[in-house]
C-alpha cells in the first residue's frame, strides 16, 4: 500500500486527525516516569487506544534524538507498534545539500520506513530530490508554518508582489510531478489560508498549528469545505496525548481525539 492510499482510505471515512507523538518525557504520568521503557509505553497506550480514529501519526524526531541510542531504540520500537495500514510523518525537516540530503532520504525511507518526511526548502530543489525519488512517499515541503517566527522570512513580499510562501506552494506544484509532494500550512494562519487554498492544487496539505498553538479547528475545516478540498491532514500533538496526566491518559486522549474529530464532521456538514 503506497502513502498516498494509505491517507485516502483514512480520508474517505472523514478521519483528517494526526495524532503528534511529540512524547516529551517531562510530561507523562509519574508512574511512567519511573520506567525505563516510559516513552515507548506512553506511545504504545497512546496508540493502541486511538488507532482507529486517527489519519496518521507524526513523530518528531528531536524528541527522540536528544537521547540517543535509548531515544531510537524507543522510536523504532513505536514505530513497530503503529500498523502497517497506517500513515507516519517522520517530521525531521531535513534540506540539505544533495549528498547528505541522500543520506537522510536513505535514513528515514530506506531504515525507519517513514511513509513522509517533512521538508525545508530553503536550499532549494537539489536539496530535496533525494526525497523526491520517492515515489510512494509523501514529501511535506515548509510553505507557511504555525510560528510566530514565519514573519521573519516566509510573510515577506517578493519583488513581484507575491509571499516568498507564495513561491515555495507553486515550487511544490512543480516539483509534484510524481504526485508525492505536499506542504506544510500553519493553521494559525486562517486568513492567509483562505486567500491561497485555490493555488493548491491536489498538493496535500498537512496542518500544524491546532491545540496549544491556539489555531481555530472549525475555521481552517471551513475553509478547505468551502473550497471542496479533502486533501488535508491535522496535525494535534499536545492537547491530545497530554490531555490529563494519570493512568488514564490514554483514555483522555481518545476522548479528546473524538471530541476533534466531531467538530470536524460537524464543519464538514457531516
Amino acid at each position: 500500500m503506497t502513502a498516498e492510499e494509505k491517507l485516502l482510505r483514512k480520508i474517505e471515512q472523514h478521519k483528517h486527525i494526526c495524532v503528534g507523538l511529540d512524547t516529551d518525557i517531562s510530561k507523562i504520568p509519574d508512574h511512567l516516569k519511573r520506567d525505563e521503557n516510559g516513552v515507548f509505553n506512553f506511545n504504545k497506550e497512546i496508540i493502541e487506544q486511538t488507532v482507529s480514529e486517527v489519519c496518521a501519526y507524526k513523530i518528531n524526531l528531536a524528541f527522540y534524538e536528544k537521547d540517543g541510542k535509548k531515544g531510537f531504540e524507543e522510536l523504532e520500537k513505536t514505530l513497530e507498534v503503529i500498523p502497517d495500514d497506517i500513515f507516519v510523518i517522520g517530521d525531521a525537516k531535513r534540506g540539505d545539500i544533495g549528498n547528505t540530503s541522500q543520506m537522510y532520504a536513505e535514513s528515514l525511507y530506506g531504515h525507519f520506513k517513514f511513509d513522509s518526511v517533512t521538508l525545508n526548502p530553503y536550499m532549494g530543489y537539489d536539496s530535496l530530490q533525494p526525497f523526491l525519488n520517492y515515489s510512494e512517499k509523501i514529501n511535506f515541503i515548509l510553505a507557511l508554518t504555525s510560528n510566530p517566527g514565519s514573519n521573519d522570512f516566509e510573510k515577506q513580499r517578493l519583488a513581484g508582489g507575491e509571499y516568498l510562501y507564495n513561491l515555495v506552494i507553486k515550487k511544490a506544484q512543480e516539483w509534484n510531478s510524481k504526485k508525492n509532494v505536499g506542504i506544510v500550512f500553519g493553521a494559525t494562519n486562517p486568513t492567509e489560508l483562505e486567500t491561497t487554498i485555490n493555488s493548491f492544487g491536489n498538493l496535500w496539505v498537512l496542518l500544524p498549528g491546532i491545540g496549544a498553538q491556539g489555531g481555530n479547528l472549525e475555521r481552517i475545516v471551513s475553509v478547505f469545505c468551502r473550497a471542496k478540498n479533502s486533501n488535508f491532514i491535522i496535525n494535534i500533538s499536545r492537547a491530545i496525548i497530554f490531555a490529563e496526566n494519570s493512568r488514564n491518559f490514554a483514555s483522555a486522549a481518545t476522548e479528546k481525539l473524538a471530541d476533534f474529530n466531531t467538530q470536524i464532521l460537524d464543519s464538514l456538514n457531516i
